[in-house]
């Protein structure tokens, strides 16, 4: 009878908690939390000369897109593809370093927003010489390598990599690695397989930075579940190498989504020497705190306790830098993207770099939110259960109504036959042309 008793209690408390939820969510987006354009990177000219200039090379796994402005979607290509694009980011002084400066409206706005200035997509050999021209402009003979998170559009991968540029003020010839992610948090489950997807072409890429001459030396910055993706194509390079080149100096873990018993393991599989780690954590972080649940109740690397027992001393033993953002405010709802959002922490990025060393600003709807909050999206995400959950609170806003649909559509059966890969690429010419290795 108490059991019963108790039973009622806690699901009172859990509808009026949803409530709580709900009320606040509503709150939120009533107080001017809205959605930014989409489908930005359609060039436009040039009308801010003065405006600072990011040109940076990508390399991704995604598909085409068909639609003008969105370049790529968020489905698996069979092969990568090359694209270098420009951003331009306004010298005004209104912007706040750390903010990516959306345009209200289309076309942007170079005087005042981010905007594209080009966007084409490359061969491998023009995009050999894109890095080639590009680290030649470099002082030191850099690349700077950044992995995206979980919940990522193609173009929130571009200007979050141009603002983090930007605002770091690093020097270093700027590429971009970004994987399929639908740009949902209804999609964690099928985010994290585009990771384990990605994770050949990734090595392939570091391998070709390692044996080019003209590069002397690599930093990678890797975000969320992009540092499963980092970790993973680091350790099977170390396997097959027997080794880390020593010109990968420097590898920044940011708020990364890996359990931390997977990570002492592939720490140790590097063997040494090894990069020198920057562990970014927050034991605030809420995006970790849901994953945790998600994946049998064990800590995630991004928000331990960096001083107490064992990882005090297992971080010190790996020559592992910690640098606890816990007490940071600045960043998104969830205290996920901190590092990219802080100005101190930003600046911090480019230091270490220069002295030889949401993240996701994806649009996530109402509804997304309230779903994550409340049913733990993660544990069903991408399956039939999960968007049975979620179809109450697609009625919410645009955006979850498009994440909705587009995970609906990825459920339901497929329609005509698979677009052919058109990359110029062939298996020949590897790992010129970021061809998968066998494992």
């Amino acid at each position: 009878m108490s059991e019963q008793r108790s039973n009622g209690h806690d699901s009172r408390l859990s509808v009026a908690w949803f409530r709580r939820v709900l009320f606040c969510s509503i709150l939120a987006v009533a107080s001017g939390c809205g959605s930014h354009p989409k489908d930005v990177l359609t060039p436009v000219a040039d009308t801010a000369p003065q405006s600072n200039k990011i040109d940076m090379l990508i390399a991704t796994t995604r598909s085409r897109s068909a639609i003008p402005g969105q370049m790529f979607t968020g489905e698996r290509a069979r092969k990568p593809t090359f694209a270098e694009i420009t951003v331009s980011i306004p010298t005004d002084g209104k912007r706040k370093v750390g903010e990516v400066a959306w345009p209200k409206k289309l076309p942007s706005n170079p005087a005042t927003d981010f905007a594209t200035l080009k966007a084409d997509e490359l061969s491998v050999d023009e995009a050999k010489s894109w890095l080639s021209a590009s680290v030649r402009k470099s002082p030191d003979g850099s690349v700077l390598v950044f992995i995206h998170g979980f919940n990522t559009k193609f173009e929130d991968s571009v200007y979050r990599f141009a603002q983090i540029v930007n605002d770091s003020r690093v020097r270093s010839a700027p590429i971009l690695i970004t994987w399929p992610s639908r740009g949902s948090l209804l999609a964690y489950g099928y985010d994290r397989e585009s990771t384990n997807y990605t994770r050949n072409a990734l090595e392939t890429m570091f391998q070709y930075l390692a044996n080019d001459r003209e590069v002397k030396e690599v930093s990678i910055l890797a975000h969320s579940m992009g540092n499963w993706l980092t970790l993973e194509a680091l350790r099977q390079m170390a396997i097959r190498n027997g080794s880390l080149p020593v010109k990968f100096k420097n590898v920044m873990l940011a708020a990364p989504d890996v359990d931390v018993d997977v990570f002492r393991s592939q720490i140790v599989d590097m063997g040494e020497p090894h990069p020198q780690f920057t562990l970014f954590v927050s034991r605030d972080d809420k995006a970790l705190a849901v994953s945790r649940r998600v994946w049998g109740d064990v800590a995630r690397l991004g928000s331990i306790d960096p001083e107490q027992a064992p990882y005090k001393q297992e971080l010190a033993d790996h020559k592992v830098t910690v640098i606890d953002l816990t007490k940071v405010k600045a960043g998104d709802r969830l205290n996920h993207g901190k590092f990219a959002e802080s100005p101190e922490i930003v600046r911090l990025i480019g230091a270490r770099i220069s002295d030889g060393q949401t993240l996701t600003d994806s649009r996530v709807g109402l509804g997304d939110k309230i779903l994550a909050a409340t049913t733990g999206t993660a544990a069903t995400a991408g399956n039939a259960a999960g968007l049975l959950l979620a179809a109450p609170v697609a009625l919410v806003d645009q955006d979850t109504r498009d994440n909705y649909a587009n995970q609906l559509n990825a459920l339901g059966p497929k329609t005509g036959s698979r677009p052919k890969a058109t990359s110029k690429c062939k298996a020949a010419s590897a790992p010129d042309c970021m061809k998968q290795p066998n494992t």
